[in-house]
Parts: structure tokens; C-alpha cells; sequence
């Protein structure tokens, strides 16, 4: 059985008539007649009733006519599709843990310097989405901590960033170079919500405990830090965050944390195995960035 001869049958089953049939489909009445023959030869049933002066389906043929036109549409949505993935920009679809984070669109901007016809998607997801989504191919690159990374997922270090903490401008710690991390046990910390950001949680969780205690919890969590802002400037609790997120926001100031000294750790991730041009690419980026701005060598951060 051949496309050109279902193409055929569906002509004449729209048509009702050879004449008609052969001029849609460009051949002579006896070229269509005999394909039409064989292709009941083939299958093996009887699908036109023919005269002289009639041409209808029979049973078959009418059930044979609503497959046909699947199968030909599938063919065509095929077709089109293969065009369009020949003709359309290359896509990397990018995971970014929050907007407010600055490493990734200064890397992202270095790719797209290399690659103008790149066409860049960013997804905001938190970290666990980001495995989940870079494992069944929806991502082709992320950033996080990797310390909880899957085996399916890979990850280069590119960054440790300062942490410190938010604070309302009128709170009794702003007015310090650098908060010691003991200094944080009376006040109430805002998390991110555990679903979104656990490894980040963790790593504050963990710190505070180096410190002697265990953190109390503000009632209540948000989806990223820029959601918490303005918690933060009511004075009603304050909230650890890396440098690299920090903004000037009217009423708030960022003092980074001390005694210890602390980094969050950001790594590039993506599918173990994925050696396409382009992920190679922004990993590259990634990587001379951080050579460029130091971002793996301990940083002191001026207090603002």
C-alpha cells in the first residue's frame, strides 16, 4: 500500500466521481481506476461500488475513508513538523532558581553574544523542579547547589557567594560591618517554602547550628526572596541571603553574615550525558565568568 494511492481514495470518496477525482489529483480516469484496483487487491476487500454513472463507498469503504484521512494528516503534521524544526532558531531552555539572582542572566548574556540566533527560554523553578525537569529532557540547564543532585544530573561549581542577611534599615544589627552568625538566634528567619528551596534551607540550617543553635523559624515561608521583602522592611523578621541577589530596596539593608564567614555554593547543572553545542557553550560561559569576577576566591562584601 502505498501514501499516493490512500491520497486517491480520498479524492474519489469526496468526490463521488473519477473524472473529477483524476483532475484533483492531477493523473488520467485510468491511471486513478487502476490504482484504485490495486489498492482493493492489496487490502483484500471490495471499498467502491462502481457503474457507469455511479461511484459510492460500501461499508468497508467508509470505514476505510475515516483511517485513510487520519493516516494522511498524521503524514502532513509530520512533514511540517520536520520543516519547521529545519528552518526554526536553535532552543535552550534555561532553569533559574529566582529572577532576583544575577549569575545566571550575566551568563546567559555572554551565550547569547556567541550565539545570536539562540532562541533562550528561562523557567523559574526551585532546585528539586530543576532535577526533575533537566532528567526527562523539559530543561536543558539549571542553576542550584548540587549537593542534592540526582545521578542523572551534572554540575559544575562556578560560584560561592557571600551570604549575609536582610534586615530593616531601623533594626539594632544595620548598623554593622558584618553580623556574627550567633547574633541570629533571637531573631525570627523567614525560609523559603521547603518545597522550592530545601538545599538552600539546609545550608542556613546547618550554619546556624555551627553557631551553637538551632534558628527560630518565622511563621510562615515564601517562593523567593523578592516575596519577602516587605516583611523584611516592616521589621518583622529577617531573612539570610547571597549577595548576588541583593538590590537596593528602599528600607531594607543587606549585611553579610560572620564569625563565620559563609558562601553559598552556585553550580551550572544539566543532564549527565548532555554534550550538545549549546549546553557545552553556557557551561563554558559560566566558567569564564567566574574566572573573570573571581567568583570561586572567598569574597569579602562592603556592607551598604
Amino acid at each position: 500500500m502505498e501514501l499516493r494511492q490512500l491520497g486517491y481514495f480520498v479524492s474519489l470518496a469526496e468526490e463521488l466521481h473519477f473524472g473529477r477525482a483524476a483532475a484533483r489529483e492531477h493523473i488520467v480516469q485510468s491511471a486513478l481506476s487502476q490504482q484504485l484496483q490495486r489498492l482493493e487487491r492489496e487490502l483484500g476487500v471490495v471499498l467502491l461500488e462502481r457503474s457507469t454513472h455511479h461511484v459510492a463507498l460500501t461499508p468497508a469503504g467508509r470505514v476505510f475513508l475515516v483511517e485513510a484521512r487520519e493516516v494522511l494528516a498524521q503524514v502532513e503534521r509530520a512533514a511540517r513538523a520536520a520543516r519547521q524544526a529545519a528552518s526554526s532558531a536553535p532552543v535552550l531552555r534555561v532553569g533559574v532558581v529566582d529572577a532576583s539572582y544575577d549569575s545566571m542572566p550575566q551568563i546567559l548574556r555572554r551565550v547569547q553574544e556567541r550565539y545570536p540566533e539562540l532562541e533562550i527560554h528561562q523557567v523559574e523553578a526551585g532546585v528539586p523542579a530543576q532535577y526533575r525537569l533537566l532528567t526527562d529532557g523539559r530543561l536543558h540547564v539549571g542553576i542550584g547547589r548540587a549537593a542534592l543532585a540526582p545521578p542523572e544530573v551534572a554540575s559544575e561549581l562556578f560560584r560561592l557567594d557571600p551570604l549575609g542577611v536582610l534586615l530593616c534599615q531601623d533594626h539594632h544589627l544595620a548598623g554593622a560591618a558584618g553580623v556574627p552568625v550567633a547574633r541570629l538566634a533571637s531573631e525570627p528567619l523567614l525560609f523559603v517554602e521547603e518545597r522550592r528551596a530545601p538545599e538552600f534551607n539546609q545550608f542556613v540550617i546547618e550554619l546556624c547550628r555551627s553557631a551553637g543553635f538551632v534558628p527560630r523559624l518565622y511563621r510562615g515561608t515564601v517562593e523567593s526572596i523578592r516575596a519577602a521583602e516587605h516583611l523584611v522592611a516592616q521589621g518583622r523578621c529577617a531573612v539570610c541571603a547571597p549577595a548576588s541577589c541583593v538590590a537596593a530596596v528602599p528600607g531594607i539593608v543587606w549585611r553579610q553574615l560572620v564569625a563565620p564567614v559563609s558562601h553559598y555554593p552556585w553550580s551550572v547543572l544539566w543532564r549527565a550525558g548532555d554534550d550538545s553545542e549549546h549546553v557545552r557553550a553556557l557551561v563554558a560561559c559560566a566558567r569564564a565568568l567566574s574566572r573573570k569576577f573571581g567568583w570561586l576566591k572567598p569574597q569579602q562584601r562592603v556592607a551598604g
